[in-house]
C-alpha cells in the first residue's frame, strides 16, 4: 500500500471523526434545549395555576356575608390580597418567564439556569400566598357549616353533663354555685353564638365555639372527678387522719415514742393541702386534685404499718431485753466457773496459755455487750429513741451475743471439765437409745409382711455406735474428742435408722390404702393387673413399688389419684 493511500485513509478517519463528534454535540444540545423548553413550559403551568377559580368562586360566596364593618373590612383586605397577585405578583412572574424564554433562544444556558431556579422560587412564594388566602377565605365560607355541627356535638354533651349534675346533685352540693354559674355562662354562651351566627360575625362565632368547647370540657372533668375529690376530702381522709392520730395518742399512752414519725406536721400540711384543693375546687380548677388527695390518703394508711411495725418493735425488744439479760448472766457464769477451773485444766490437758486465751476474750466480748444493754435500756427509759431503732439495736445486740455464745461453745468443747462433757454425753446416749427405741416401736406398731433389709443393717450399725459410745465412756481417762466423735456418729446413724423406719411404715400405710382404694376397680383389667403387681411387691416388703404401681393403676381410671391419696393419708 502506498503512502498516498495511508494519508487518504487517515483523512478520512479524521472527517468521520469530526463528523461524530459534530453529531454527539447535536444530540446533547438538543436534549439539553428540550430540558429546558420543558422546564419553561412547566413553569408557565405552574403560573397559570395560581390563580385558581377557587379564590374567585370563595370570594363571590364571602360577599352576601358581609354584614358589618369588621366583614367587610376582612373581604376588602381579601380582595385587594388577591388583586396584589393577580395584578401585581403574577405579571412580575410573566416578565421573568419571558426573560428566560429570550435567554433560551439565544442559548445562554449558564444564565437560563440560575433564572429558572429563581423563578420557581418565586412561583412557590406566590403559590402559597394563595394557598393561604383561600384557606382564609375558606375559614369563613365554610365556617357556618363547621361551627354548627360543632356546637350541635357541643350541645350534646352539655345535655349529658346537665342530666349527670341533675341526677346526682347531693354529690355535687358543695360546688353547686360555681357549677350551676358555668351552666349559665354556656347558656348566655349558645345565645351569644346564634346572635353572631346572624350577623355573619364569623371571626367571633370562632372565639365564642372555642369558648364553650373549653367551659363544656372543664364540666367533663368537674363531673367525673368532684364526687372523688369530695369523698376524699371530707371523709375518708379526714376519717383517716383521725383514726390516725387516736391510735398515736394511745400508744403515746402507752409509752411509745412516735415523734420519729413527724405526725402531726403531716396532718398540718395534709389539713393546708386539702383546703388549697377545695379553694381550687371552688373556682372549678381540679388539676392534680385528686393525685394529691390520693397520695394523702395513701399516706396516712401506710402510717398504720408504722404504728404496727413499731408494736412490733416493742415486742421483740421486750423480748430481747430479758432474753439477752439472761444469756449474758449464763455466760458469764459459765466463763467464770470455767475460769477458775483453768489451773486444773491445763495440768489435766497439757493445754498452753494460747488454748485457754479465748476465755479473757469472751469475758470482754461480755462486758462489752452488758454495757451497750444498760445504754440501750437508758435510752428507752428515758423515751429518747423508738421502738423500731431500739428493737434493731437488740437485734444486733443479740446477734453479737449469739457469736459470742459459739465461741464460749466452742471454748467448753475444747477446754470444758471432763466430768461435764462426760455427762452430756451420758444424757446424749439416753436421748440416742430413746430415739433407737422409737425406731423400732415405728416398725413393730405398724405388721409390715416383711421388714427390708436396708432397716436391719442401719439398726446394726445404729447399735453398734451405740456401743462404741458405751466403750469409750468405760476407759479411764475418758478422750473426749474420741467421745464427741462416737456420740455424732452414733446420733447420726440412729436418726438415720428412726427417718427410715418412719418412711417405711408410711410408705407400707400409703400403698396399703392405694390397694384397698383401687380393689373398687378391679372390674377393669388393667387396673386388676396393676394392683396384683402391688400386691406382690408390697408382701415382698417393696413398699415404694407398690406404692407406684398401685398409684398407676388407679390412675387409669381416676386421674390425679397420688394428690387424693395424700390427703386421705394426712
Amino acid at each position: 500500500m502506498s503512502r498516498t493511500t495511508f494519508i487518504l485513509i487517515g483523512i478520512t478517519y479524521y472527517i468521520i471523526a469530526i463528523v461524530l463528534i459534530i453529531v454527539v454535540l447535536n444530540i446533547i444540545n438538543k436534549k439539553e434545549r428540550k430540558k429546558y423548553a420543558d422546564m419553561i413550559v412547566n413553569l408557565e403551568r405552574e403560573k397559570n395555576l395560581i390563580i385558581s377559580a377557587s379564590i374567585l368562586s370563595e370570594l363571590n360566596k364571602v360577599e352576601p356575608l358581609v354584614s358589618n364593618s369588621d366583614s367587610k373590612d376582612l373581604y376588602e383586605n381579601w380582595q385587594k390580597r388577591f388583586k396584589e397577585i393577580k395584578d401585581i405578583e403574577i405579571p412580575k412572574i410573566t416578565d421573568a418567564i419571558l426573560e428566560i424564554e429570550e435567554l433560551f433562544n439565544e442559548k445562554n444556558f449558564k444564565e437560563l439556569k440560575k433564572h429558572i431556579a429563581d423563578v420557581e422560587i418565586e412561583i412557590c412564594f406566590v403559590k402559597t400566598k394563595a394557598n393561604f388566602l383561600l384557606d382564609e377565605i375558606k375559614g369563613i365560607t365554610l365556617s357556618e357549616e363547621r361551627n354548627r355541627d360543632t356546637i350541635t356535638k357541643l350541645k350534646a354533651s352539655y345535655r349529658e353533663i346537665l342530666n349527670c349534675y341533675n341526677t346526682r346533685r347531693e354529690e355535687y352540693k358543695i360546688v353547686s354555685s360555681p357549677i350551676e354559674l358555668q351552666f349559665e355562662n354556656v347558656d348566655k354562651l349558645f345565645s351569644a353564638f346564634e346572635m353572631a351566627m346572624d350577623k355573619n360575625a364569623y371571626q367571633e362565632v370562632g372565639k365564642i365555639v372555642k369558648a364553650i368547647d373549653d367551659i363544656i370540657g372543664n364540666l367533663k372533668i368537674v363531673m367525673e372527678e368532684a364526687p372523688s375529690i369530695i369523698l376524699m376530702g371530707k371523709k375518708l381522709i379526714p376519717n383517716k387522719i383521725n383514726s390516725v392520730l387516736k391510735t398515736k395518742e394511745r400508744m403515746e399512752k402507752e409509752g411509745f415514742n412516735l415523734e420519729y414519725l413527724n405526725i402531726d406536721y403531716n396532718v398540718a400540711e395534709a389539713n393546708k393541702k386539702i383546703v388549697d384543693v377545695f379553694q381550687r375546687l371552688n373556682v372549678l380548677n381540679l388539676e392534680d386534685s385528686i393525685f394529691e388527695l390520693k397520695t394523702i390518703l395513701d399516706f396516712f394508711e401506710s402510717s398504720d404499718n408504722d404504728f404496727d411495725k413499731e408494736r412490733l418493735a416493742k415486742k421483740i425488744y421486750e423480748d430481747l431485753a430479758r432474753t439477752i439479760l439472761i444469756k449474758v448472766t449464763k455466760l458469764n457464769k459459765i466463763n467464770n466457773e470455767l475460769y477458775k477451773k483453768i489451773d486444773d485444766i491445763k495440768f489435766s490437758y497439757d493445754l498452753t496459755n494460747e488454748d485457754v486465751a479465748v476465755i479473757g476474750e469472751i469475758a470482754e466480748e461480755l462486758t462489752s455487750i452488758h454495757n451497750k444493754y444498760d445504754e440501750i435500756i437508758e435510752l428507752q427509759r428515758s423515751k429518747k429513741s423508738y421502738y423500731a431503732k431500739l428493737g434493731k439495736e437488740m437485734e444486733n445486740l443479740n446477734l453479737r451475743l449469739t457469736k459470742t455464745e459459739e465461741k464460749l461453745e466452742r471454748a467448753l468443747r475444747n477446754i470444758g471439765s471432763l466430768k461435764e462433757d462426760e455427762l452430756r454425753a451420758r444424757e446424749q446416749l439416753d436421748e440416742i437409745k430413746d430415739i433407737l427405741n422409737k425406731a423400732k416401736c415405728q416398725i413393730r406398731g405398724y405388721k409390715l409382711p416383711v421388714v427390708p433389709e436396708n432397716y436391719f443393717v442401719e439398726l446394726a450399725e445404729a447399735s453398734e455406735g451405740i456401743e462404741e459410745i458405751i466403750k469409750v465412756l468405760e476407759k479411764t481417762p475418758i478422750s473426749i474428742k474420741e467421745l464427741n466423735t462416737r456420740v455424732d456418729t452414733a446420733r447420726d446413724l440412729v436418726f438415720k435408722v428412726y427417718n427410715t423406719s418412719k418412711e417405711i411404715v408410711k410408705t407400707a400405710k400409703m400403698a396399703e390404702t392405694a390397694i384397698v382404694y383401687g380393689n373398687r376397680y378391679r372390674i377393669n383389667k388393667d387396673v386388676d393387673v396393676g394392683l396384683t403387681k402391688a400386691e406382690n411387691a408390697f408382701y415382698k416388703g417393696n413398699f415404694k413399688n407398690a406404692l407406684e404401681n398401685a398409684i398407676v393403676a388407679i390412675n387409669i381410671v381416676e386421674p390425679d389419684i397420688h394428690k387424693r391419696l395424700m390427703e386421705e393419708y394426712q
